[in-house]
This record gives C-alpha cells, sequence and structure tokens, in this order.
C-alpha cells in the first residue's frame, strides 16, 4: 500500500501595523553589507515593500499573545521602514506586509533567509538594466535607482550589447566574465563571434588577447596621426571610434585608418600652402622622415625675431617668480601640487619664449626648403631653411640678390615671375613579401642593413662618448697611410670625414635613443663653436684638453660605417663582398672596445624593426633562444602576424638580439686552416659561398631579395 505523502502548510500572512513590530535580536545578520539602510529606504519609498517581514508573536512569561511581534528575519528592511518613519514620510500605523511563524528557532528562519537567497547572475542584471534603457531611462537614472555610479550602469550597457551568442557561452561558464568584458571593446557581433572561435580553438584567448585581435585593424588615439588630426575633426569626417570601458585605453581606437590618413595628409598640405607664402623654393611634407633625410643639405644661419618690450618684461617677470619660488621651497622635501604646477607652466611659457621664429634673407628663402612633419606629440613640426646642392647659386652670380632663381624650378613662367612653391608628400616604402614556409631563407638583405644601421648609430653614439677609443680610432687610420703602402691613402695626410648614408631606413630609426643622443651631442657643439670658419682655429685652441678630446671623439663618431650592404656574386655593385666582411669586422673590433651593448642602446625586437619581416620559424627560434621551448610551443600554431605580435610580448625585456646586431666574440669564432677565416655566419652569407645552388632556380640565386 503506497504511503500517502504529507502535505505542507505554509504560514499564513497578514498586514501588521508598524508600530506592533519590534526587531528580534535573533537576527543573525550583524556586519553590514550590500546597500546601505537609507539607500534600502530610498527603494521602498520608490517602489514600496517588495518582501514580506518574517515574525513571530511575542508573548508573555505565561505564553500569552501581547499582541507585538518581533522580526528574526528582516531586519534590514525594518530598519529602513524605520526610518522612513522618523522622516516622517511613513506613518508609524502603517500596515506592513508580514509571514506569522509558529514558535521555533528564530536563528533557524533567519539563517535561511540570509543563507538561501540567490544574486543575480551578472548577465541577468546586464539585460535588465538594457530593457530599463530601452524602456526609456537614462543611465544617470538607472544609475540613481539601483544606487551604482552612472559609469558602471555604461559598462552593464556594454557588456549587455556584447552578441547574444557569446552570452550564451557566459552563462553556461564558457567563458569568464573578463573575457567578456574585452569583447565588449568591439560592437561587430560577427568579428567577435569569429574572433572566440579564434582564440576558444587555439587556447590563446587572455582577454588582452581579445582586446588586441579586435582592435588590430584600428590606430591608437595616442598614435602621432590622430592626435594631429584631432578625435573632433575625424569624428566630423565620419570615423567611428571604439572604447574600451574596462581598460585604459589612451583615448580609444581610431576604426577608420584611410580616413584618418587622408585627413592627416590634408592638414598637412593645408599647412604647407600657409608656409609657401613666405616663399621657399620647395616643401617636403611627410608623416615622419627618416633619420638623416637633411644630410647633405646646407642649412640656412638665421636669427631670432626680436623681443618686444611686453615680452621681455613677461621673460624678466617669470624668471623673477622662478628664482622666488626655488627659494621659497628650497629646503621643501617635496613641492606642494599648486608650487610644481606653477614651475612646470613657468618653464613651459619661458621655453616658447626661447622657441620664437627665425628670421632669413629672401635671397636665400628663393632658394630653400622647408620640411613638415609631425612630432612624436602629434604636434606640426616645421624644420625651415635647407639648401639643395643643386640651388646653391655661385657668388659671383650677377642675379644673387636681385630675386631672380637661377635653377629650374615647377610652376614658373619664363621671365621674372613670383616663385611658385613646390609642395611633395612623402609616402612610405613598401616592403617585399617574405616566404613564411622557408626556415632555411638567410635574413632578407634590407632587413640587415636595418639593423645595422641602428648598430652603426648606437656604435658611433658610443664612440663619441669613449674619447680614448676615438684617438685610438684614428690613431689606427693614421698608421695604416704611414706604414702600409697599399693602405687607405698614398697621398700627404689626406684623411678626411665622410659620414656615410643609410642606404635603406629602419622603422623608427630617426627617433631612436642613440640617433637623439648624437643630434643632441651635435647641436650643443654646434651652438659653442663660432659661425665663421675663419675664427674655428682660434676657437680650438682655445679649448682644454677635456674639450678638444670630446670634440675630436664626436667627430670621428660620424665616420663610423658598421651598415651591412649586398653584394652579388660579380661584385658588380658599389662595394665587394670582401669589403663588407672586412668593414663588419673592424665594426666587431671597435664596438668591443667601446663596450657597445645594443640591449642597453634601446634596441628592442618588435613587429616592425623585425619580427614582421622574418619567417614564422625565425620567429620561434628567437623566442626558443630567449624564453626556452615551452614559450615558443604557446605560439608556433599561430598565423604569421599573430605569431610576431605575441613574441614581441614575450621577447620584451628579454635582452635576445638577432645575429647581426650581437657582439661577436672573436675566441668563438670558427677558423679553418691555419691563415684561412672561418665561413660567414648565415646572415652574411652570399652567393659565392652557394656553389651548389641549382642554376636553374632564380629564387635560390637571389634567396634574400
Amino acid at each position: 500500500m503506497t504511503k500517502a505523502v504529507q502535505k505542507i502548510t505554509l504560514s499564513p500572512s497578514r498586514d501588521i501595523p508598524f508600530n506592533k513590530l519590534v526587531l528580534s535580536q535573533s537576527n543573525v545578520r550583524h556586519v553590514k553589507a550590500g546597500i546601505s539602510i537609507e539607500q534600502l529606504a530610498e527603494s521602498i519609498a520608490a517602489r514600496t515593500l517588495l518582501q514580506s517581514l518574517n515574525v513571530r508573536a511575542v508573548v508573555d512569561a505565561e505564553g500569552n499573545e501581547t499582541g507585538m511581534f518581533e522580526v528574526p528575519a528582516g531586519g534590514r528592511r525594518y530598519r529602513a521602514l524605520e526610518l522612513l518613519v522618523k522622516q516622517k514620510r511613513m506613518m508609524k500605523t502603517q500596515a506592513v506586509p508580514c509571514v506569522v511563524r509558529d514558535q521555533g528557532i528564530a536563528e533557524d528562519d533567519s539563517l535561511a533567509e540570509n543563507d538561501e537567497r540567490v544574486g543575480l547572475h551578472p548577465l541577468d542584471q546586464f539585460r535588465a538594466f538594457q530593457c530599463l534603457h530601452q524602456g526609456g531611462m537614462s543611465e544617470e537614472e538607472i544609475a540613481a535607482r539601483h544606487f551604482v555610479a552612472a559609469a558602471v550602469v555604461k559598462q552593464r550597457l556594454r557588456l549587455a550589447s556584447v552578441s547574444s551568442k557569446l552570452h550564451e557561452i557566459y552563462a553556461e561558464d564558457g567563458m569568464t566574465l573578463e573575457q567578456l568584458m574585452a569583447f565588449s571593446v568591439a560592437a561587430d557581433h560577427a568579428r567577435q563571434e569569429q574572433v572566440w572561435e579564434q582564440v576558444s580553438r587555439s587556447g590563446y584567448d587572455e582577454p588582452y588577447q581579445i582586446r588586441r585581435l579586435l582592435t588590430e585593424q584600428t590606430v591608437r588615439a595616442s598614435d602621432r596621426r590622430a592626435r594631429f588630426v584631432g578625435l573632433e575633426a575625424y569624428e566630423q569626417a565620419g570615423g567611428g571610434v571604439l572604447r574600451d570601458l574596462f581598460e585604459h585605453d589612451d583615448g580609444g581606437y581610431f576604426q577608420n585608418v584611410a580616413l584618418l590618413d587622408r585627413l592627416v595628409t590634408d592638414k598637412l598640405k593645408l599647412e604647407a600652402e600657409k608656409i609657401a607664402t613666405e616663399g621657399w623654393k620647395w616643401i617636403s611634407v611627410a608623416v615622419d622622415f627618416p633619420y638623416g633625410h637633411a644630410n647633405g643639405l646646407r642649412e640656412l644661419e638665421g636669427s631670432p625675431v626680436d623681443l618686444t618690450p611686453e615680452e621681455q618684461a613677461t621673460i624678466d617677470a617669470l624668471n623673477a617668480e622662478q628664482a622666488r619660488l626655488e627659494t621659497d621651497y628650497q629646503d621643501a622635501d617635496e613641492l606642494p601640487n599648486e608650487i610644481d604646477q606653477r614651475l612646470g607652466e613657468i618653464e613651459a611659457a619661458l621655453a616658447a619664449f626661447e622657441d620664437r621664429p627665425m628670421l632669413y634673407e629672401p635671397k636665400e628663402i628663393a632658394r630653400a626648403g622647408v620640411f613638415i612633419s609631425i612630432d612624436s606629440e602629434g604636434r606640426l613640426s616645421v624644420d625651415r631653411g635647407y639648401v639643395r646642392p643643386e640651388d646653391e647659386v655661385p657668388d659671383a652670380d650677377p642675379d644673387v640678390g636681385h630675386g631672380a632663381d637661377t635653377s629650374s624650378t615647377e610652376g614658373q613662367d619664363e621671365g621674372p615671375s613670383v616663385q611658385r612653391t613646390v609642395i611633395a608628400v612623402a609616402g612610405p616604402v613598401p616592403d617585399a613579401e617574405v616566404d613564411d614556409e622557408d626556415a632555411a631563407r638567410p635574413l632578407p638583405d634590407r632587413l640587415i642593413t636595418e639593423l645595422t644601421a641602428y648598430r652603426t648609430l648606437a656604435l658611433r653614439d658610443a664612440l663619441a662618448e669613449n674619447p680614448a677609443i676615438a684617438f685610438q680610432a684614428v690613431l689606427h687610420n693614421f698608421v695604416l697611410t704611414a706604414f702600409y703602402r697599399f693602405a687607405s691613402s698614398g697621398s700627404c695626410l689626406e684623411i678626411g670625414l665622410r659620414t656615410p648614408n643609410f642606404p635603406a631606413q629602419a622603422p623608427g630609426l630617426r627617433e631612436s635613443a642613440s640617433a637623439k643622443a648624437v643630434e643632441a651631442r651635435h647641436e650643443a657643439w654646434k651652438a659653442r663653436l663660432p659661425k665663421s670658419e675663419n675664427d674655428l682655429w682660434d676657437a680650438l685652441t682655445a679649448l682644454d684638453g677635456g674639450a678638444q678630446a670630446s670634440l675630436f671623439a664626436h667627430c670621428a663618431s660620424f665616420a663610423v660605417n658598421a651598415v651591412y650592404e649586398p653584394a652579388n656574386r660579380y661584385n658588380q655593385s658599389r662595394v665587394s663582398a670582401h669589403g663588407v666582411r672586412t668593414r663588419l669586422d673592424q665594426a666587431d673590433v671597435l664596438a668591443r672596445a667601446v663596450g657597445l651593448d645594443m640591449v642597453q642602446a634601446g634596441w628592442r625586437p618588435s613587429v616592425d624593426n623585425y619580427l614582421g619581416r622574418v619567417t614564422k620559424p625565425r620567429i620561434l627560434e628567437a623566442v626558443r633562444e630567449a624564453k626556452g621551448e615551452s614559450s615558443a610551443k604557446l605560439i608556433d600554431h599561430l598565423k604569421k602576424a599573430d605569431m610576431a605580435k605575441e613574441a614581441e610580448r614575450l621577447l620584451d625585456g628579454s635582452g635576445w638580439l638577432p645575429e647581426p646586431l650581437r657582439l661577436v666574440d672573436p675566441d668563438a669564432a670558427p677558423v679553418g686552416q691555419e691563415g684561412e677565416a672561418g665561413p660567414l655566419p648565415e646572415f652574411l652569407a652570399d652567393d659565392e659561398d652557394q656553389e651548389n645552388v641549382s642554376d636553374d632556380d632564380p629564387q635560390q640565386l637571389d634567396a634574400a631579395e
């Protein structure tokens, strides 16, 4: 016989006047958590009481009910109602919905009510906020009604806008909240789902990796181009911006890169047209010029615009204020914020006066030009006053100084007329494609040239900082000339200083630490030396030994050439393979002498300067050498572009260098027969060393091109 299931009986509910309720001491909640009593009172005032109180009748010593009821479960709601009564926003006799429990263990009810309460899943909250927003409530109204910051509401709404497919995965614990946050950076659901498919299959699914994939076709707002154009102008032109509400994004990501580049070019050309009214012969425009772009050009010696009496008075006042503040706070351990800020403002104002426009002779302007670019901070950079060799006019030319330009210029008519400025906009040079599957292929010649250009600059800087070695290096040249018949020169002390140009420009070379150090040192000496070469001998004589040595080292450093140049098998280029080999061997000797360390010189492997330019096996080899086999296995399944970007992150701070930048240890070099050098390293191997290559395979004959 089946036993009957015992039916349960629910506790009855009734409305009880608030003044008949008292807070029970049996409530287990003693530690404050969740929203405050004040916030709960505001919620009740706005929405009424959403959950009944759990109460028990208060009995006297004989067990008789007294008409009062204690509240063991729902104490925070009771205190919120009590606050509303005190604020006279609710009558003390207001009926309160209650569930009346029989006598028992009150703590058990209180504990059960708190333990069995389940908070909303975050996704439910996101969707609820979205419903409220779609129903007409503003973000600020939602924030006020639910006691959170408006920024939190914006974040929740952004999470609610992520692909519903990803929401389902998140709801089933298939991804973390941090991963879902990363997907919110982009609004394209199809792209979000595509990226999730990619990262979930590969295990390459860290939030930062998801963000990188979603923003790889964008430009950061901190990029020099974005800062130059400005967010407002870009958006007015129809450009979209991605914003990350969960991570610092430097102002967001500009989505339309083609539009941004067009706006940059248009703005630069507009600035060039304004400057053209000054009468310059030519203006060259580029986002960024390569290092040494002005080599071979004569720089005009202009004079700064005179200060007005008002400007001079302002400078005097700023200097006096700066001196007073520095005196007042010279003993302070730390400057107050407002004083520190004011000193910074004074320094900026004084620097602005020092950076005054330069005045040039009209006849010089007519044959000189201007470089216009964008500096690393996104500001317009105008570099005036450079004369090309072909535009130089002999002093004896009778037309000089009479407004005539003897060279042919685009846009000029025959006869005397106003010169029209030629404006040229430079563009980037595309790199050749690299076959990713050919692991044995040598490094591309252009890449080796770029890497060794970095090394040459760093070696110049290091040599200039070491006068003793610089003297020795030039003395070595002297001894070769004096004692070795077939050395550099056979005539009487014809030692000249020639600064070699770089046949290929490495990305970022112009802004490298070595380039900036060389340029700063050169400008400092330039300001110290006399304007006229006729006064130079006396000026050098006045220098002490240490200053002469430093200047000597600086000048000698400009002759350094540690750049690799390709030479074909028939030595038809301007240098032979033997010449390049000898040059680089001597560069190694010099580098060891000055203690050159390319890591300390600031070179770091990046996608632009190495990793994006070599094959996948070489990328893996670099990571394996620096971080071990386990790190290489983390990325060996990735596509070339992703592998290069992730390798850049893994190699950051490792001190790894590609072979052309390493300091060769002569003791470790392989040696063949006596007096015979060992084989070239792979990156220097040329066709002379590839005798077994088949003549019918043109790719193998020119593998590095």
